[in-house]
């Protein structure tokens, strides 16, 4: 471990952290689906990164300015109609988005109907997302009817449901359930992947989900939040999950515990919504309550035609108080792993090039995306190479699944990522589900049922995370995961990209 942790410090030479930055907000407008443009983050005084013209604060949209706060601290304060609040606090907030699915659903309905009734009614059957997505594809009677209870509740009498999205936190983004300055809460711990649309999104447990489910309201506390700015030009071999990975491994996997993770700066500015959802899915990883991004441009065009319902985004205030402030200069970073058995043991990937794997797997709500898929597809195009090693894709949702098949890119000559992937023998892209992310039941496509090597697109390598207890996973991006396919060793993408 020591010995990973030094020789990552080379790829954070453009890493400082320094206390209590500070960072002006422009002032909160209100949109409707489709949004309209808003004034770019504030400055930034980063310690590795260029400095920023200064900016003056705004109004929070909450009334008279008594307290400086985090864009957490205000979604929290609006959803608890207070004026202010600081770290610490609890408060109960009206929920904008329940979400829950079929491991958590059943525990959920079933707290509900024991305290509220057996024939009672949700809050607000409006706001309640409910979507199947971790044992689906699977013979495994208890998985089948766990399905099945969601399925009574839903009044779905098909066994068949042609509404069957895919992984909940892509799909939540893809049908319009994320929105700027809104409270969305799921019974997973990855539901944070939504704070990418400038929302506060948390996972709570079951018992949580049921009182919501029929009330509306959760009490949570404040929490503190940490900014992590990020600035420079992204290269070309870099992708979100290896700055999240670098932050984890600078931070560790207790680093932001009950925290809120806020990420700013010219590089995240460049991101797309679904490499801003890679950023915030992972915060949990290293603790945090939360993860946000500043809703911009990007957010709202991303939002066109997905919502009809309002929203109005907030945004830090000038003398807001953090925790800390980390910043890094992304163009100095290099593509990094994070080796078994944990998220924050972080490594260069080049520095893991005598690591022999057994397969590779890109899927799951971190890695599943489409653009995760197009990044494999960059790789495996750029070689005009073969994988040496069982290659496993599982699109996130449907609409991956149909991109996959039907996208056609025209850096690829026209042609799709499935021809792609089929001309590099990968295994055919499977059925939309979180498949093997979390091991499931012994016939869930490509679970490690025997000790194996991975390098995943996932986000956890714990002990019998992805199956056998004694599998060993290597965490990394679409890019690192498409080249070591290539070689059938952890390979650094930029032999195949540069």
């Amino acid at each position: 471990m020591a010995a990973s942790i030094s020789a990552a410090a080379k790829a954070s030479a453009a890493f400082a952290h320094k206390k209590e930055l500070s960072a002006a907000a422009p002032a909160p407008t209100q949109h409707r689906a489709g949004g309209s443009r808003r004034a770019k983050p504030c400055r930034v005084r980063a310690v590795a990164s260029p400095a920023r013209a200064p900016r003056a604060p705004a109004s929070t949209g909450l009334g008279t300015l008594k307290t400086a706060m985090t864009m957490t601290e205000k979604i929290l304060a609006r959803a608890s109609d207070r004026a202010s609040l600081e770290p610490g606090e609890n408060v109960w907030v009206d929920v904008d988005v329940l979400m829950t699915h079929d491991v958590c659903g059943p525990g959920t309905i079933g707290i509900f109907k024991k305290e509220f009734g057996e024939d009672a009614k949700v809050w607000d059957r409006e706001k309640v997302v409910i979507i199947p997505d971790h044992y689906i594809f699977t013979s495994d009677e208890r998985a089948n009817r766990n399905v099945d209870i969601l399925r009574d509740l839903y009044g779905a009498e098909d066994q068949a449901n042609p509404d069957y999205k895919g992984v909940c936190h892509v799909a939540l983004a893809q049908e319009g359930h994320c929105r700027p300055g809104e409270v969305l809460l799921g019974t997973d711990s990855h539901t944070c992947n939504a704070g990418a649309f400038g929302q506060f999104a948390t996972g709570i447990g079951n018992t949580d989900a049921g009182f919501v489910l029929g009330t509306g309201k959760a009490l949570l506390k404040v929490p503190p939040t940490i900014r992590f700015v990020l600035d420079g030009e992204m290269p070309p071999y870099l992708l979100a999950k290896d700055l999240i990975l670098q932050i984890i491994g600078e931070i560790s996997v207790s680093g932001a515990t009950y925290k809120s993770m806020e990420f700013i700066g010219s590089t995240v500015e460049s991101l797309n919504m679904e490499e801003r959802m890679t950023l915030c899915n992972m915060v949990i990883e290293a603790g945090g309550k939360n993860g946000v991004v500043p809703a911009d441009e990007t957010t709202f065009k991303y939002l066109e035609g997905k919502t009809s319902v309002g929203y109005e985004p907030v945004y830090s205030d000038a003398q807001a108080r953090f925790v800390s402030d980390y910043c890094f200069d992304v163009s100095k970073l290099e593509p990094v792993v994070a080796k078994p058995h944990s998220p924050d043991n972080r490594a260069l990937a080049r520095e893991c090039k005598d690591v022999k794997i057994d397969r590779v797997y890109i899927g799951s709500c971190t890695g599943g995306k489409i653009e995760d898929f197009l990044a494999a597809a960059k790789v495996f195009f750029a070689s005009g190479k073969k994988v040496k090693v069982p290659t496993f894709l599982v699109p996130a949702t449907q609409k991956v699944w149909m991109d996959v098949y039907g996208l056609k890119v025209p850096e690829f000559g026209g042609k799709t990522c499935s021809q792609i992937f089929e001309e590099a023998g990968c295994d055919t892209p499977a059925s939309p589900s979180c498949g093997a992310c979390l091991g499931g039941p012994r016939d869930t496509y490509a679970r490690m049922n025997e000790p194996m090597v991975c390098v995943s697109t996932t986000n956890r390598n714990f002990p019998g995370r992805m199956g056998h207890k004694d599998g060993q996973i290597y965490l990394a991006s679409p890019y690192t995961a498409a080249a070591s396919a290539l070689t059938g060793y952890v390979t650094d993408p930029r032999d195949f990209l540069m």
